[in-house]
């Protein structure tokens, strides 16, 4: 072995430790959180698989571990995450001595498919990290009201497009959808659609603040007063993609899971490149994980279709990313007392 690739003795759980310790200078507790349920459990598989000092670590181990979770039938999308994670931790490893330096290129997330990314979706933890970094620096900015508003309500994009002024009640903390394909803004399900939507304390307090501060005061082609603008009048779809994507991206508030230079990185320097960020998502995504987010937290299946506008039974079959095992210890709880 070369010279500087002489490695010196250090437990797979104390890597772990200290790596997550490292970690909670840099970033949000939130992402040290999300990475240590990763690194359990990849040091529960090395445990399982006789594997105790980093230094016994090889692509090949490596390889297998992805199998490992290949076989649990994980998404493309999570296996994608987590292999991810596991790159950067490996990468530190090799800083400190503990592993090849190179070893971390052995590890190759998988590229996913245009179905992987109809099916993927964006994480509990990843949502409040990305708030929180536009709750700090992007306070009350259309990016932030828009990502806000997306998650706490799970609405559609068109949905969240379609919003006036008018339909804003800021004091009574709702929102008034309302079918209006006459001037571009139709719902999804046309009048069925149409509801009254609640809002938190907080993302009423940000839509206020967006809306008092920073939001361009236009009016569209149809002389209504939109919420979300830009300079030209009403956003276009397009534009709600670019700016979930842009503010999706991990290296906002932590190191760059794919291991780029976010100096040298087109969809980190330029939000029209966004969507070229792994790891971003775009607002379907954000639904999907508002919806399970929903009903991971024990809100009723009868509440989450009306709020957020799906039947339960397209809810089941193509939203609810809960485990077998989630919804049985969910239904355990009411059970418990029968």
């Amino acid at each position: 072995m070369p010279a500087n690739d002489r490695l010196e003795p250090m437990a797979v759980a104390e890597a772990k430790r200290l790596y997550l310790k490292d970690r909670r200078d840099e970033v949000a507790e939130k992402t040290v959180k999300s990475q240590r349920l990763v690194l359990t459990q990849f040091a529960e598989w090395c445990e399982d698989e006789g594997i105790e000092d980093m230094n016994d670590l090889t692509g090949r181990d490596l390889h297998r571990h992805r199998l490992w979770m290949k076989d649990r039938n994980l998404a493309n999308a999570t296996i994608r995450n987590r292999l991810s994670t596991l790159r950067v931790f490996i990468k530190w490893a090799g800083t400190v001595e503990a592993v090849p330096k190179d070893l971390h290129e052995k590890i190759d997330p998988p590229t996913l498919t245009d179905d992987d990314r109809r099916e993927r979706m964006l994480s509990a933890e990843m949502a409040e990290d990305a708030l929180e970094y536009l709750d700090t620096y992007e306070y009350a900015s259309r990016r932030h009201a828009t990502l806000k508003l997306l998650w706490k309500t799970g609405l559609r994009m068109g949905a969240a497009r379609s919003i006036d002024l008018e339909d804003l009640h800021l004091d009574d903390q709702y929102i008034d959808l309302q079918h209006r394909p006459s001037s571009e803004t139709p719902l999804k399900n046309t009048e069925a659609s149409e509801r009254a939507v609640a809002l938190d304390d907080e993302t009423t307090t940000v839509l206020g603040e967006y809306v008092e501060v920073r939001r361009i005061d236009v009016v569209d082609e149809y002389g209504r007063r939109p919420l979300f603008t830009t300079e030209n009048g009403r956003v276009a779809k397009t534009t709600i993609r670019r700016d979930v994507c842009a503010s999706t991206r991990p290296c906002l508030w932590g190191p760059c899971p794919h291991d780029r230079d976010p100096a040298d990185c087109a969809a980190a320097n330029d939000p029209e490149r966004s969507y070229d960020c792994p790891s971003s998502v775009t607002p379907h995504p954000v639904r999907r994980g508002s919806l399970t987010h929903h009903l991971l937290n024990d809100v009723p299946e009868q509440v989450v279709s009306d709020r957020m506008d799906v039947s339960q039974e397209v809810l089941g079959e193509h939203y609810d990313e809960r485990t077998r095992t989630q919804q049985m210890e969910q239904r355990r709880e009411y059970l418990d007392n029968i």
